[in-house]
């Protein structure tokens, strides 16, 4: 057995989760994902799917019809992208791994800015790379980027730099400014860029497109640059495992290769409710974003209003991002806060040991009531 796979570490959330089994009375906010079920008209073109007998293989980079979706929903926010830079996928995580198999071997070097979502920077661990790690650093409870860290990061022998923004779990975003300096960068030293951009539509500040900024925005068709899309977030479909890349139009076919011995196809009813969901996106977004919102600002005054907590008001992404005072041993006090307040939350040192002491908070919840209450359980545990 590779001993990089015996070193992997197992999810410190789901040891957290763990320690709830059997507990109805914990309030649960541990989980990147909202507790809403996927809209009915998404779940009914899966059952018709499935009535039609679409049970069999796919094309390797996904249904036809569900690549122009693609293309007609990223065109309109980002500019024209045509079918033949996309590849549907089975989940956004499954796109991350595809495109780091793709482009990264063994003995690479990868840059990941960091505190991150931990399958960033295992993925290329798994494939052999030599992953550093660029930290966001906190201001009075807002992560910011030390722009010219990681420009000095990225040499010449960097192969890969890995971006998420809006970033899971700190919130943080990249303004315009910086992508270009990034991408500015990146085209000298000859360095792709990976993007994980799965949470732009979930972006609360003014926007043209409705969006976060996307290095699609600004980068050319050929750019050495790799975007991953997932329906997980923006259309409440966690469970579906569906997703999207969008790539240069000549690495395309080879994607479809490596698809093929991953996992050989999407499922066709997974793509039928796919292509649904992106033709009537407005109606499930829209409505979620805002929810979210009031999710976010009904999350964050209660969280700010507890002395000595610090955080602040996340601009993209689903998470109140947290330290509480004394708290150095985040994984611990995870445990603690389940065992002895009943309630559920992430431990920063899930994403990375420079966010230990933080906590994670998924607000994506249907019942804001339950928001409120998990912060008066927090307030008294204190």
């Amino acid at each position: 057995m590779r001993q990089v796979i015996l070193n992997l570490e197992e999810s410190k959330i789901r040891e957290v989760a763990n320690a709830g089994i059997g507990r109805s009375d914990v309030l649960a906010f541990w989980f990147g994902e909202s507790d809403e079920v996927t809209p009915d008209f998404i779940r009914q073109a899966a059952i018709d799917s499935l009535r039609r007998g679409e049970t069999f293989y796919s094309h390797n980079l996904g249904l036809p019809e569900l690549r122009h979706e693609v293309s007609v929903y990223m065109s309109a926010r980002h500019g024209p992208i045509g079918v033949e830079r996309v590849a549907v996928t089975s989940g956004g995580v499954n796109a991350l791994m595809l495109a780091v198999q793709q482009l990264v071997d063994a003995g690479d070097e990868v840059v990941a800015v960091t505190p991150v979502w931990p399958n960033l920077t295992a993925q290329p661990a798994i494939m052999g790379a030599h992953v550093k790690c660029v930290t966001l650093a906190p201001v009075d409870g807002a992560w910011t980027l030390d722009m010219n860290a990681l420009l000095e990061a990225i040499t010449a022998s960097t192969k890969l730099l890995i971006v998420n923004a809006p970033n899971n779990p700190t919130g943080w975003s990249l303004a315009r400014d910086e992508q270009q300096r990034i991408l500015e960068r990146c085209r000298l030293t000859g360095t792709w860029i990976l993007a994980d951009e799965v949470y732009e539509r979930l972006y609360y500040e003014p926007s043209a497109n409705g969006c976060a900024p996307s290095f699609l925005d600004i980068a050319a068709p050929d750019d050495r640059l790799v975007v991953v899309h997932s329906f997980s977030k923006s259309f409440l479909m966690t469970g579906w495992r569906l997703g999207w890349l969008v790539m240069p139009a000549e690495m395309t076919h080879q994607m479809g290769k490596l698809i093929e011995f991953n996992t050989s196809c999407t499922s066709v009813f997974v793509q039928r409710a796919g292509v649904v969901a992106l033709q009537r996106t407005d109606e499930v977004t829209l409505p979620v974003v805002a929810h979210l919102k009031l999710c976010r600002d009904t999350l964050l005054p209660l969280l700010q209003a507890i002395a000595g907590l610090q955080t602040a008001v996340p601009r993209g992404g689903m998470y109140a991002f947290f330290r509480l005072p004394g708290c150095d041993d985040s994984l611990a006090t995870a445990k603690r806060l389940v065992v002895e307040a009943g309630l559920g939350l992430a431990p920063g040192v899930a994403f990375g040991a420079d966010a230990n002491g933080w906590l994670r908070w998924c607000f994506a919840s249907k019942d804001t009531h339950r928001l409120a209450q998990g912060v008066e359980r927090l307030r008294k545990w204190l």
